[in-house]
């Protein structure tokens, strides 16, 4: 089975852009993508990487993504990584390009999220009921699950970490539970 030219054409735009794809099973049509998160969001200063599953049919068949790291957020299921966005769900056309998705769709989702549509019904509940604290949960999780990389880069090339960082995720109630390392990598999306 060939790869259609488009997702060729479309792979190559991302990498020309700068983004790092890690390639799954040596096939262009699913990888691993990292985006970082917005400027003036709970998710800014974060890296988070996707999942990237590209059907025989693109463009006329919108790509599979889902979060691999961890994230809170209403329109992002907390186990599977999966997001519930219109665009990749049902309002996508062929004219859409992968850089739409992670230039355009994902940044205004993290940007703007729709308690009214969720998949994490308890960060969507608690969005409702006090912006502050889902903005507050939702920076905590950025802390742990998606800076936790950017920070052992920076250490190694001698940065010192400082304590505060992640001190006072330590005794989150809601993350005792959760081992730093989950990061859902064999989950199918």
């Amino acid at each position: 089975m060939s790869i259609n030219k488009r997702i060729q054409i479309d792979v190559t735009k991302l990498m020309m852009q700068g983004y790092k794809l890690e390639l799954i099973n040596k096939k262009i049509d699913h990888f691993r993508i990292k985006i970082q998160g917005p400027k003036d969001s709970p998710y800014e200063g974060g890296e988070w990487t996707l999942t990237v599953q590209l059907p025989f049919e693109y463009p006329y068949k919108s790509p599979s993504i889902g979060f691999v790291n961890r994230i809170y957020h209403p329109n992002i299921d907390f186990r599977s990584g999966s997001v519930c966005l219109d665009v990749l769900n049902q309002t996508w056309t062929p004219v859409f390009e992968l850089q739409n998705i992670f230039e355009i769709f994902l940044p205004q989702l993290l940007l703007y999220p729709n308690p009214s549509d969720p998949l994490n019904e308890e960060a969507a509940k608690v969005m409702q009921t006090s912006q502050k604290e889902f903005e507050k949960k939702a920076r905590e999780f950025t802390k742990q699950y998606a800076m936790k990389n950017i920070l052992k880069q920076k250490n190694s090339l001698g940065y010192k970490e400082e304590e505060s960082d992640l001190s006072d995720l330590d005794d989150l109630e809601d993350l005792e539970d959760l081992e730093d390392d989950d990061d859902f990598s064999d989950l199918d999306f």
